[in-house]
């Protein structure tokens, strides 16, 4: 699907599922007043049939939508694409939050929420999915640890030479670790990375994208030997069998 892009801001193709019509209706006129081609879907399966159809570049997600729930559609949606996932969630418990994004979205805002602060989400969630695709620094460098290998430019994740699926959030954070194997990063500078400073999210985020990441890239993701935990610190992506050793 082709894309255009404004010198400050991203205009994309944006997919709402909101089963409350009037809401939907009201975050489609903000998102198109910053110039989005927008589409509004008002049940589970429907956000489903959507992005196989359309590809979207972004999805608002409700968690409670009839037909599907939200954290079900995220499930399908990343079995099928790495299309960027906001989740709009009334469940204000971190534990709720944080099961979303254990099923790969890439962010959530809680309601009521200010539709000033939605926008700055949207723009946020874009500007990273231009950066991964190196339309901002035209990044041609190609990241290698072990037997990990992490294209910027081209947004592809190999093991051993083999394809990886990977949501937005965990290939931004993958790409940062990657390209300084060997060094630890703590929880709040990856979450810069991801999200940059962000007062709205937690630094269990963290925790949960590098537990999925463990389950596509380790032998035994209960015994990593490639992203690796550095107590009291953060983590680190393993290059040698040293840095294995030291952590």
């Amino acid at each position: 699907m082709s894309r255009e892009w404004r010198d400050a801001d991203v205009c994309a193709h944006v997919l709402i599922a909101e089963d409350d019509v009037n809401q939907a209706d009201l975050i489609r006129r903000y998102l198109e007043r910053e110039g989005h081609l927008v589409l509004a879907v008002h049940d589970g399966r429907a956000v489903v049939e959507e992005n196989r159809r359309s590809r979207p570049d972004l999805i608002m997600l409700d968690v409670m939508m009839p037909g599907m729930s939200g954290l079900d559609v995220c499930r399908v949606l990343r079995a099928e694409s790495d299309v960027a996932v906001l989740m709009l969630t009334a469940r204000s418990t971190e534990e709720d939050l944080l099961a979303g994004l254990d099923l790969g979205a890439d962010d959530y805002v809680t309601k009521p929420y200010s539709p000033r602060e939605l926008m700055a989400r949207v723009r946020t969630l874009l500007r990273r999915s231009r950066r991964q695709e190196g339309l901002l620094n035209g990044a041609d460098r190609i990241l290698r640890a072990g037997p990990i290998t992490v294209d910027p430019a081209r947004h592809t994740l190999l093991l051993d030479g083999r394809p990886v699926e990977c949501t937005p959030a965990e290939f931004q954070m993958l790409a940062a670790l990657a390209a300084r194997p060997g060094q630890v990063f703590t929880r709040a500078q990856l979450l810069e990375h991801i999200h940059g400073i962000d007062r709205f999210i937690t630094e269990r985020t963290i925790d949960v994208h590098v537990k999925n990441l463990r389950k596509k890239l380790e032998p035994d993701p209960r015994a990593p030997s490639r992203l690796l935990t550095v107590y009291g610190v953060g983590y680190k992506l393993t290059g040698t069998a040293d840095d294995a050793l030291s952590a």
